[in-house]
């Protein structure tokens, strides 16, 4: 008798993440998850404050419901090493494992720390979102600590904040509630933020791995898939291209009206007294964020090119210019019944012009820069 061994471990269970602040909208698409899938398990953490409790579920219902002990305190720990504990406990015997997420996780965390379990792979990153409220949270202004949302105290977030960043990183989309007028709404808001995450029924959760590292690329400054200039209905997105540093002064000025006259904007800018930085602009619901997202590829040595993604190098060809290399303007600003032209010439305002010294990069350097107390911070950190 011959005896046939295999030397590879045991094939990692398919891992689907279900995310978004609508807690029956997350329900529905897990429930139709599992329905689809027969043996899959679902687990979902229940946060209040001092207490978290754990549920798992199958197709069949309830499988198992406890109060989780919280270690030192800490809601985000505790949850985080529970939640794993669990996945692996149930990875033998399951077809299929999903997270229910809690209303206000960013997928993104959940989905690079899931990278690191050998016996998990990551195939879905769904945010289930509802048709009727969705259009509206997109545009407040509120913390989620204001809305009830907030997972631990000191949560700073803004909700929308939070809510785009769901959108904008999964891989798929659903929508729930509502009527057909709140589907239509929301389908042509989602089709501006976030193009190239399909809108589904049940989201394809037995697939390829995802790679953490092209989920990453998707939505970083240097390399997102940035929406193109469209118009749907009074949805509006423009994109601003140019190939010139802005001046800081005047764009500082200028952002109160550029952030309060659209709901959604982000990309990446270029400021002539910080000539080798790359700088990342996010903006929603009218909280804006300016961060330093590292060296424009221009400004490196040729030999350090080799430690750049293939996908940061092929973002950076796009933009190539024999001058000023990579360096651009590129920022998308989305809302209802944009003036375009009014936010194209307010932007082309703030450019260093003729009367600048151009070029003069060295100059540029003595400006006066309102951004410094942030940005100089990020520096020191």
């Amino acid at each position: 008798m011959i005896f046939i061994m295999s030397l590879e471990g045991p094939v990692p269970i398919p891992v689907a993440l279900v995310g978004g602040l609508y807690g029956r909208a997350r329900a529905a698409a897990v429930d139709r998850l599992l329905r689809h899938h027969p043996g899959a398990v679902a687990v979902h953490h229940t946060i209040a404050p001092g207490r978290v409790e754990r549920v798992v579920r199958g197709s069949s219902g309830v499988l198992d419901r406890a109060e989780v002990r919280l270690v030192h305190h800490y809601v985000t720990r505790t949850v985080r090493d529970d939640l794993f504990s669990h996945l692996l406990r149930h990875a033998a015997d399951a077809s299929l494992l999903i997270i229910d997420l809690w209303d206000s996780v960013e997928p993104r965390l959940v989905a690079e720390a899931l990278a690191r379990a050998a016996q998990l792979r990551l195939t879905c990153v769904h945010t289930a979102l509802d048709a009727k409220h969705m259009p509206l949270d997109i545009c407040r202004g509120d913390r989620l600590a204001q809305t009830g949302h907030a997972a631990v105290t000191g949560d700073r977030r803004h909700l929308a904040e939070v809510l785009a960043r769901q959108i904008e990183y999964a891989t798929s989309l659903s929508l729930h509630g509502g009527d057909a007028e709140d589907t239509e709404l929301s389908a042509t808001v989602l089709s501006h933020l976030a193009p190239h995450a399909p809108i589904v029924t049940t989201p394809d959760a037995i697939g390829p791995t995802l790679d953490i590292h092209a989920l990453a690329e998707r939505v970083d400054p240097a390399t997102a898939q940035l929406p193109a200039a469209s118009q749907t209905g009074d949805v509006t997105t423009l994109v601003w291209h140019r190939l010139r540093p802005l001046h800081p002064g005047r764009l500082f000025d200028a952002m109160d009206e550029l952030v309060t006259t659209t709901i959604r904007s982000r990309g990446r800018f270029w400021l002539a007294n910080r000539h080798d930085h790359m700088l990342a602009w996010d903006a929603v619901a009218g909280v804006v964020s300016v961060a330093d997202a590292g060296p424009w590829l221009a400004a490196l040595p040729e030999a350090a090119w080799d430690l750049i993604s293939p996908t940061r190098r092929a973002a950076a060809a796009l933009d190539w210019n024999p001058i000023i290399g990579d360096r651009v303007q590129h920022l998308v600003f989305t809302g209802p019944d944009i003036d375009r032209e009014r936010i194209r010439a307010l932007l082309d305002s703030c450019l260093i012009d003729q009367g600048d010294l151009l070029p003069g990069a060295a100059a540029w350097t003595c400006y006066n820069d309102p951004f410094a107390p942030v940005l100089n911070l990020e520096e020191s950190a």
